[in-house]
C-alpha cells in the first residue's frame, strides 16, 4: 500500500494547528472565567446592556441581568429565592417619620458604611423577583456608591461636607445631604494584617454562588497581601476546625491550596467557628496592626449556638478583644440577612453581600482599605436643627442605627466604624418653617408650656449644626467635630450631580418600599434624576443602577 507522505504530513500539520488554536482558545476562556487577576471591570455584560450566559456550575462573574442567566443549571431553580417558599430572613423596618423640631430638636444615629442591601436588591431584580421591603435599607443603597467628597485635611481622619437643595419628590421640602470621607492610607503605609478567614462549609454552601464563589473571592483578597501579613483559615460545619494555621502571605500558593481543598457538607455550627476564629486572631494579635475576622456564610446557623440574640452576644463579647469583623453574605434561598447585619453591627465591622466575582473585586480589592483598615470606631452623628428655620425633619434610612440623644456623649455606647477611604452619606428631608405640615399631636400640657424660647443662636441664619463623635481604633475617649450648615437652599436643578444621584437612589428605595413619604416619586422620575446625576461614572455602577430601576418590581 502506497502512503502519500506529503498529504499525511499536510494533514498532521493542519490538525496540529487546529488543536493548538483550540487549546489557546480554551486557555483564554478558562482564564477569563476563573482568574481573579483578570480585568473584571473591563467588560461587564450587565453594564453594557447585553444578556449574560452562564455554563452549568459556573461561578458568577457578574451579577446576572435576569434569571435566564441560571437557565443552564448554575443554580437549580428550586434553590433560588421563591417568594412562596424560602427561608431568607429580613427584619421589618419601621420607616422614620417626620419629627417636629419643637419636640425633637436633635437627631442622633450611628455611622453605617455597609453596602449589602444594594447588592442584594440587585440580585432580586436581576432574577425578576419582587424585592422584599425588609431587604431595602436606604442607607446601604446610598453608601454603595462613591461620591466626590473633599479629601480630609492634614491630621484629620475624615472630612465633613454638606449640601442643601429642594426635594425633587416634594419641592416645598428640602433635602440635606451630609457626607464624610475617610482618610486614604496608601498600601505601602498600611500596618501589617492578621486575618482569620472564618468560612462556612456546611451543606447549604454547596451551590456555585456560595462556597465556590467564597473561595475565589478570598483568593482575590489573599493575592493583594504581602509578606507583612498573615492569614489563618477556620472552617465550620457540624463542628469547627483549623483548615490553615496562621501563615505568612508570602506563601500565597499554600493559602490558595487550602482554599481549593475546601468542600461543603454537614450542618452549621457557626457559634463554635466564631469562638475558634477569634481565639486564633487573639493568638496572633498584632499590636497597632490590622486584626480582623472575615466571616463568609449564608448565615444559616442551625446547630450549636443558633439563637440570634446569643450569636450577637458572642460576637459583641469577642469584639472587646480589639479584633474587628467583616461579614460577607453569599447565596440565595436561605440568606439570613437579619442575622448577618446584626453580627456586623455588634462586631465592630461591616457587611457586604457578594453575588459575583465583580462584587467580590469591588469589596475586597478596589475597596480593600475600607474593608480591612479601621480609622475610627464608635462614630456617632448628632444633628441639631434650628427651630427658626426648620419645622420638622426626617432621616432617610438608618432606622436600625438610631441612638438616644444622650448616647451621643456617652463613650460607653457602641456605634459604627469608618474604614480608610470610606465615604458615608446621610440624607434628611426637611420641612422649612412656615410650610404646612400635619403631624400627630398631643393634648396641651397641664404643668408646663410646650416649646422652648429660642436662644440668640436661632437668629443666626443657620439651618442646623452637625456634630460627630469618634474614637481612635484602639482608643476609649471620643473626639468631637462640629460643622455648621447655613440656611442657603437652592433649586434641585442647581444641585451638584452627586446630590442628584444620591436623591435618586433614596427615592428608588422609597419606591421599592412603597413609602408613604415618597411624594411624587415614580420610576420615570427616579431615572430622570439619576441621569442628571450620572456624571462620569468611571466604573459603570450608576449606569447599572439605572438599568435596575427600569426592571424593578416592588414586593
Amino acid at each position: 500500500m502506497k502512503i502519500n507522505l506529503g498529504y499525511l504530513c499536510s494533514s498532521i500539520a493542519k490538525n496540529l494547528a487546529v488543536c493548538v488554536l483550540l487549546g489557546i482558545a480554551l486557555l483564554i476562556c478558562g482564564c477569563l472565567a476563573v482568574s481573579p487577576q483578570a480585568n473584571l471591570t473591563a467588560y461587564n455584560p450587565l453594564r453594557s446592556g447585553k444578556a449574560p450566559v452562564m455554563a452549568a456550575g459556573a461561578i458568577p462573574l457578574y451579577a446576572p441581568a435576569s434569571s435566564s442567566a441560571y437557565s443552564a443549571g448554575a443554580l437549580p431553580r428550586e434553590q433560588r429565592y421563591d417568594p412562596g417558599f424560602n427561608t431568607e430572613r429580613y427584619d421589618e423596618i419601621e420607616e422614620n417619620a417626620f419629627l417636629a423640631v419643637g419636640r425633637h430638636p436633635l437627631s442622633t444615629f450611628a455611622a453605617d458604611v455597609d453596602t449589602a442591601s444594594y447588592a442584594n436588591v440587585r440580585r432580586f431584580i436581576n432574577e425578576k423577583n419582587p424585592v422584599p421591603k425588609g431587604a431595602v435599607r436606604i442607607e446601604e443603597m446610598l453608601n454603595y456608591f462613591a461620591y466626590d467628597y473633599p479629601a480630609p485635611g492634614d491630621e484629620a481622619l475624615f472630612s465633613v461636607s454638606t449640601e442643601v437643595a429642594a426635594s425633587p419628590w416634594t419641592p416645598e421640602h428640602r433635602l440635606l445631604r451630609i457626607g464624610i470621607r475617610g482618610e486614604e492610607i496608601p498600601e505601602f503605609e498600611r500596618e501589617p494584617a492578621n486575618l482569620v478567614f472564618l468560612i462556612d462549609v456546611s451543606g447549604s454552601m454547596s451551590d456555585p454562588d456560595k462556597l465556590p464563589l467564597v473561595k475565589r473571592s478570598l483568593q482575590m483578597l489573599a493575592e493583594q497581601l504581602d509578606g507583612r501579613d498573615r492569614i489563618a483559615m477556620v472552617v465550620y460545619a457540624g463542628a469547627a476546625g483549623m483548615a490553615l494555621p496562621s501563615t505568612p502571605c508570602s506563601e500565597t500558593a499554600k493559602i490558595v491550596r487550602a482554599l481549593d481543598d475546601l468542600k461543603a457538607g454537614g450542618s452549621t455550627n457557626g457559634g463554635q467557628g466564631i469562638k475558634l476564629a477569634y481565639k486564633t486572631a487573639r493568638n496572633h494579635f498584632i499590636q497597632g496592626g490590622i486584626n480582623r475576622v472575615i466571616l463568609a456564610t449564608d448565615g444559616d446557623f442551625n446547630v450549636g449556638v443558633t439563637n440570634e440574640s446569643d450569636l450577637v452576644d458572642l460576637i459583641e463579647e469577642n469584639a472587646k478583644s480589639g479584633v474587628f469583623l467583616t461579614v460577607l453574605g453569599y447565596g440565595t434561598g436561605n440568606l439570613n440577612d437579619s442575622n448577618l447585619e446584626k453580627l456586623a453591627n455588634k462586631g465592630n465591622g461591616n457587611y457586604a453581600y457578594i453575588d459575583s466575582l465583580l462584587e467580590a473585586r469591588k469589596a475586597l480589592v478596589e475597596e480593600m482599605g475600607g474593608s480591612l483598615v479601621t480609622i475610627a470606631k464608635d462614630v456617632k452623628f448628632q444633628v441639631e436643627f434650628n427651630p427658626a428655620t426648620v419645622q420638622a425633619h426626617r432621616l432617610l434610612g438608618y432606622e436600625n442605627r438610631l441612638l438616644a440623644d444622650e448616647d451621643f456623649n456617652d463613650d460607653t455606647k457602641d456605634a459604627g466604624e469608618i474604614g480608610a477611604g470610606h465615604r458615608m452619606t446621610a440624607l434628611y428631608e426637611i420641612v422649612p418653617a412656615g410650610v404646612k405640615l400635619d403631624l400627630p399631636g398631643v393634648d396641651p400640657l397641664k404643668y408646663q408650656k410646650t416649646g422652648a424660647t429660642h436662644t440668640p443662636g436661632a437668629a443666626s441664619g443657620e439651618l442646623c449644626t452637625v456634630k460627630i463623635r469618634y474614637k481612635q481604633p484602639s482608643g476609649s475617649k471620643s473626639s468631637l467635630i462640629s460643622h455648621v450648615v447655613p440656611d442657603d437652599p437652592k433649586d434641585f436643578s442647581a444641585a451638584s450631580a452627586d446630590f442628584k444621584f444620591a436623591a435618586s437612589v433614596a427615592a428608588f428605595g422609597m419606591w421599592l418600599r412603597d413609602s408613604q413619604h415618597r411624594g411624587t416619586t415614580s420610576k420615570e422620575k427616579v431615572l430622570a434624576w439619576a441621569e442628571a446625576g450620572r456624571g462620569l461614572d468611571r466604573f459603570g455602577y450608576r449606569n447599572e443602577f439605572m438599568d435596575l430601576v427600569r426592571r424593578a418590581r416592588r414586593g
